[in-house]
């Protein structure tokens, strides 16, 4: 596809940017007592290095009673400064602009880390902080005002080409303009012109402080999508008011209330890309600035096609970016099939945040750890005979870490493709984009040459007839047994052989009762669950959490799995551990109570830990050949542990 748009030069004020792809604010939690850190530097340095448009950082607080979380940068102090020049003059050595976004979180915070009462319009509790906030006063107001200009002329000190106001999804601003949060009667409540006065005077306030050196834009929320909140006709009133003002140059759009509709933000895989363009589309009808598309963007030809269309004037891309910093120099020479595509899994970049960590990727070990120099290239002057055993995404990671630095590299898999558990995960509802993941280590691989051979069965006896240098063993888990259930029940299968169609028989069949027992807490048993109902079984989850896939939570997915499963019937059941199984009758202990319960299903499906498949490195150990194993054969974990275990040993050798 010819790319009319994409790479055409845009300006928003006195900022001209590269092309139209924007690495929009997004949360890093690299911040270090309230700075910046090198960290910082070398991560938006590397999306500008490769090819982005235009960079907006994440949020800096405007005042001491906005800390929301720990690691946010506090913009209001000034020793800021040099950490912001360090960010600014990375970035400019790749001629890219970058804004800084700058906020009050309001009422969506706590007193946790200020010890100070939580500033909002109105006090009324945020459903996620569920702390009452102290309705400001007006002097209090003017404050506020105050320390957006004190952010903006550090910012501007700094050597930011522009400034962004988050007036959006987590923001006082999107507090006041919402009638939901904002009940006042003075001059700041009522009418939406009245609940906009804060956005406006905040404008003035920030535009006299940087004149018409930098750059000004304001986020706007398209849709709170809560009961009596800011809809999508009211945002395009807010994005005239602040267009009249004179003093706005772009419009940038988002979805959703952080703490109410967060699942809409950041959506996983589950919502298709592009669900959020009837936002930006209403605000380019309404105003004549430029107006910034976001809502999952997965490959350049989707963001192409939306300005294309009409939709937006540029395309905020954070994770096809946070997955592949040179998403957009990939793009521009026509290598769109070598672009690292973001499965929007949510695990390693937004699920962190949730957990107080920094910032990572599912697929790529170097996004979080740029200063550390992860990923870089150290040519071998000794290249050796690498052997991967094993292409899930450990060994393939391993292999590519390898080759990579220049030694070559045979990855042996014993089945006919590769992916491993990845592979199988893809196969179930809803999940099919974690399949861009083995795709994506593929390409990489035969890019570097590496050669994978399929079919290939490894024992000591090959790897002393091959004499490789080093071994990697990356033979990955296999289903556990728990003690509690029957070896000889052939009605208790894992959750894999459901998936794969090799339960004996052909597994539940439509009209069955099925007990699916989670003890991982994620998509294992969920999706399962899911696709068992899809054939028409009748399907419960009994968990020892608080609910079937406890962990879906951190990635967003558990407000979309709770709708799909009660659409499909599924029953979840809590706080039960299986204790036995005999003559088909399963025991449960319901652990609050002390009291069993029991289930006489067709099936029962296990989503349990697995245990690694070791005996062939032990062997290797012990016969003195240069060995490592990564990834579940290591310790049964995550993807993101098996590719970052493949990445250490493999670049390790």
């Amino acid at each position: 596809m010819a790319y009319r748009y994409l790479w055409t030069p845009l300006q928003l004020g006195p900022v001209t940017t590269r092309n139209r792809i924007v690495f929009s604010a997004h949360l890093t939690n690299y911040a270090l007592d309230g700075k910046p850190t090198e960290q910082h530097a070398a991560y938006y340095a590397a999306r500008a290095a490769g090819g982005a448009g235009l960079i907006i950082t994440e949020e800096h607080s405007t005042h001491p009673t906005d800390w929301p979380y720990e690691k946010l940068i506090h913009g209001f102090h000034r020793d800021v400064i040099p950490g912001y020049r360090a960010i600014t003059d990375a970035v400019h050595r790749h001629r890219v602009p970058i804004f800084a976004q700058i906020n009050h979180n309001g009422g969506q915070a706590s007193s946790m880390y200020s010890r100070l009462p939580v500033w909002a319009p109105s006090p009324v509790a945020d459903p996620l902080f569920r702390e009452v906030p102290k309705a400001v006063t007006e002097a209090e107001i003017d404050e506020i005002i105050a320390g957006y200009a004190v952010v903006a002329e550090h910012c501007a000190e700094g050597g930011f080409d522009g400034i962004e106001l988050q007036c959006s999804h987590s923001s006082i601003v999107r507090g006041f303009l919402s009638p939901a949060t904002n009940h006042r009667t003075d001059e700041y409540g009522g009418s939406i012109e009245n609940r906009a006065r804060l956005l406006v005077r905040i404008v003035g306030a920030v535009r006299k402080v940087i004149g018409n050196r930098l750059a000004l834009g304001v986020r706007i929320c398209g849709d709170e999508l809560i009961e009596g909140g800011t809809t999508i006709h009211d945002a395009v009133r807010i994005a005239e008011i602040a267009e009249a003002t004179g003093q706005v140059d772009y419009i940038n759009t988002s979805i959703g209330v952080a703490t109410a509709s967060l699942f809409m933000i950041e959506a996983s895989m589950h919502i298709p890309p592009g669900y959020a363009l009837f936002i930006p589309s209403a605000f380019r009808k309404a105003v004549d600035l430029p107006v910034v598309g976001v809502g999952r963007f997965k490959d350049p030809l989707q963001a192409e096609r939306a300005i294309a269309e009409g939709h937006c004037d540029l395309v905020g891309v954070v994770r096809g970016q946070i997955a592949d910093p040179d998403f957009a120099i990939k793009a521009r020479a026509g290598d769109t099939d070598d672009i690292r595509l973001c499965l929007s899994c949510n695990q390693e970049c937004v699920g962190r945040m949730g957990l107080n960590r920094w910032l990572g990727c599912i697929e790529n070990p170097r996004t979080g750890r740029e200063s550390q120099g992860v990923g870089s290239v150290h040519l071998t002057p000794k290249p050796k005979q690498v052997m991967v055993v094993g292409a899930g995404p450990a060994g393939l990671q391993a292999a590519i870490a390898a080759a990579r630095n220049g030694h070559q590299v045979s990855v042996l898999e014993k089945t006919d493709q590769p992916g491993g558990q990845v592979r199988i995960a893809a196969s179930v509802p809803n999940r099919a984009e974690f399949g861009d993941m083995i795709r994506n280590q593929i390409n990489e691989c035969e890019r570097l040459g590496v050669k994978i051979e399929y079919g290939v069965g490894v024992w000591p006896g090959l790897v002393e007839e091959r004499r490789p240098d080093h071994v990697i063993v990356a033979m990955g888990a296999e289903p556990a047994h728990p003690w509690w259930a029957p070896a000889e029940a052939t009605n208790v299968v894992d959750v894999r052989e459901v998936i794969e169609g090799t339960a004996p028989d052909g597994g539940p069949r439509p009209g069955q009762s099925v007990v699916v027992v989670d003890e991982i807490g994620f998509h294992h048993a969920t999706s399962t669950a899911e696709l068992l109902a899809d054939r028409g079984c009748v399907v419960e989850i009994v968990t020892n959490g608080m609910v079937g896939g406890q962990d879906l939570g951190i990635t967003l997915d558990m407000e979309n799995w709770w709708m799909r499963a009660g659409s499909k019937g599924i029953v979840q059941s809590t706080d039960l551990v299986p204790m036995g199984m005999a003559d088909g009758e399963l025991t449960l202990l319901h652990h609050p109570t002390g009291v069993n319960q029991t289930r006489r299903p067709d099936w029962v499906v296990l989503a349990v830990p697995p245990n690694p498949v070791e005996w062939l490195y032990h062997d290797l150990k012990a016969a003195g050949v240069s060995v490592e194993r990564v990834g579940d054969c290591l310790a049964p974990r995550r993807a993101h542990a098996a590719v970052i275990d493949g990445e250490r040993v493999g670049a390790a050798v």
